[in-house]
């Protein structure tokens, strides 16, 4: 995919992984410590992971296409060096949903769920949910820095702007 409209679809692929990654991570972490909150949101977080894991390499191919079209540059390649991590923190993110799911269906049914099991899914959600949040800063700080970076500091250092 390379555009949309005429936009580049990176430009508004993005915006999508943006919101879900730490929608997602929220919810997710949410769920794991908090039962009331993983019987109402457990479907959703799965369904914004699922949609959240197929967007990524698509951004990513779409990333990879625009900076071919751009030419690269150091600030670009880093950004598009930690963009192509972000598939390895965001399957995490599904497979804790998945656990998270099997915890919620065995007390929807009545059965036991080991209390080792909750921890271990709660403690797998704080860890995979934060690395998520993070490494989505850390590729969106690069790729801001790489569009705007050199246009920043002169824009701040402009006097008041009519």
């Amino acid at each position: 995919m390379s555009t949309i409209n005429g936009i580049p679809a990176h430009v508004l692929l993005v915006h999508v992984i943006v919101v879900f990654v730490p929608l997602t991570a929220v919810l997710l972490i949410l769920s794991a410590l908090w039962p009331a909150a993983r019987r109402r949101l457990i479907w959703l977080v799965t369904a914004l992971a699922a949609i959240t894991v197929a967007l990524t390499p698509v951004t990513t191919e779409a990333g990879e296409w625009l900076e071919h079209k751009l030419g690269g540059s150091p600030a670009i390649d880093l950004h598009a060096d930690r963009g192509n991590t972000m598939i390895y923190f965001v399957v995490p993110l599904l497979l804790v949903t998945a656990l998270l799911i099997v915890v919620h269906l065995r007390a929807e049914r009545g059965r036991p769920v080991a209390r080792a099991i909750t921890v271990l899914a709660a403690v797998l959600a704080i860890i995979v949910g934060g690395a998520a949040l993070v490494q989505v800063y850390r590729v969106g700080d690069s790729g801001a820095h790489a569009v705007w970076g050199a246009q920043a500091p002169a824009a701040r250092a402009t006097p008041e702007s009519p």
